[in-house]
């Protein structure tokens, strides 16, 4: 992208027309990430802005890793502003942070499904403006977990062209090849070398009984109440509660643990190089332990032997990852009554290997709003570009 400053000194109305434009092209591509000034990085929320020098001087080349941090339920980019902050401040010479803006409020009630393609087409309008891009992180919060997941299923060997201005002013295209659905995978993800994927308290197994929902106390009548009720939250509450069995196909979030038609869900997952779950072990209300940190109740670790981390006070307990062979996929058309889907989805996610990473925040003023707290504090933790 040809930089922005101009090239003789301007006016004040001319400066003011500028700086509009500018404001107008990060706001269209969403983006949290660097300006045309090597030594500068600018976050946006709206019309606000932060600009923060870099502390090393010099020209340095541009960021080459995109990190695109994604909101859940009713949330927007705002919500990831102070992390994507504090990852310009820790990588200002290598991260493009990008808080997703496609799916906030009310549009987060349209399914997993629909807000995963429209968060798919935003990275690749991204990555069409930055041809220095090289690598790209997801990092989920919530319902963003699972729509990442989607997301990088639709973009697993997706033909991506980038622009590159010249000193001319002329515009170059790069393409990437697409990669056909019987050749091995290459490990792309929108034409990118794909490293981290994070969840926050996502709930990878759904919302579906199992005590998934913690407000409800474990209750059966109140969670097949809550199951029945599902419709509220729109088409996200059917994919949330496992009750969108459409055409006989299994429910959405139990396809998403294998590659599924055109979608390479599983495939996708596994180019990642690095897979971490954080987890609240305590006070999160709305997302349970089990679901956010993809384990069966026998697996999770006794309460009495969580410990204080060293370095990091609300990590109570770390699991190195390891995989577990899965030797059968579910059929994408079953009798949903016949298959237990959390065993299904637990055995169909460990296909990779996850860092499990467990939190508490039982001690903090801020415990009753863990779900939210763990958005802000955790991303400082073991991040690598």
């Amino acid at each position: 992208m040809a930089s922005l400053e101009p090239k003789t000194k301007p006016t004040t109305a001319d400066s003011n027309m500028k700086r509009r434009k500018k404001r107008r092209y990060i706001s269209r591509i969403g983006c949290f990430g660097s300006n045309p000034n090597p030594k500068s990085l600018e976050i946006r929320d709206g019309d606000r802005s932060l600009e923060m020098e870099a502390n090393n001087g010099g020209d340095h080349p541009s960021p080459t890793h995109l990190v695109v941090f994604v909101n859940g339920i009713i949330g927007s980019a705002a919500n990831w502003r102070f992390a994507a902050k504090q990852f310009v401040k820790r990588f200002p010479e290598d991260v493009i942070a990008h808080c997703s803006e496609c799916n906030s409020g009310t549009l987060t009630f349209d399914g997993v499904d629909v807000m995963g393609e429209r968060l798919a087409e935003e990275v690749i309008s991204v990555i069409e403006h930055r041809p220095q891009l090289q690598k790209i992180s997801f990092v989920g919060h919530s319902l963003g977990g699972l729509v990442a997941r989607y997301a990088i299923g639709r973009l697993y060997g997706k033909k991506i062209t980038k622009e590159s201005s010249e000193e001319n002013g002329d515009c170059r295209s790069f393409e990437y090849e697409n990669q056909c659905l019987d050749e091995k995978p290459k490990g792309k993800v929108a034409g990118l070398e794909p490293m981290n994927f994070i969840t926050v308290a996502t709930p990878h197994l759904g919302s579906r009984g199992h005590k998934q929902l913690p407000i409800l106390c474990g209750f059966q009548v109140l969670e097949k109440v809550a199951s029945r009720t599902s419709w509220i939250i729109g088409r996200t509450g059917k994919h949330l509660f496992l009750n969108d069995s459409d055409e006989g196909k299994l429910p959405l979030l139990l396809q998403m643990v294998n590659d599924c038609e055109d979608l390479r869900f599983m495939s996708a997952l596994q180019a990642f190089k690095r897979h971490v779950a954080y987890a609240n072990a305590h006070f999160d209300h709305i997302v349970g332990w089990k679901t956010s940190s993809i384990r069966h109740q026998h697996e999770l670790p006794k309460r009495q032997l969580l410990k204080k981390h060293d370095k990091y006070p609300h990590i109570v307990n770390v699991e190195p990852p390891k995989t577990t062979s899965v030797k059968q996929e579910v059929p994408l058309k079953a009798n949903v009554k016949t298959i237990d889907m959390e065993d299904e989805m637990i055995r169909g996610l460990n296909k990779v290997g996850w860092e499990r990473v467990d939190v508490s925040f039982r001690r903090s003023k801020q415990r009753f709003f863990a779900h939210s707290t763990i958005q802000v504090y955790e991303k400082r933790n073991g991040f690598s570009v």
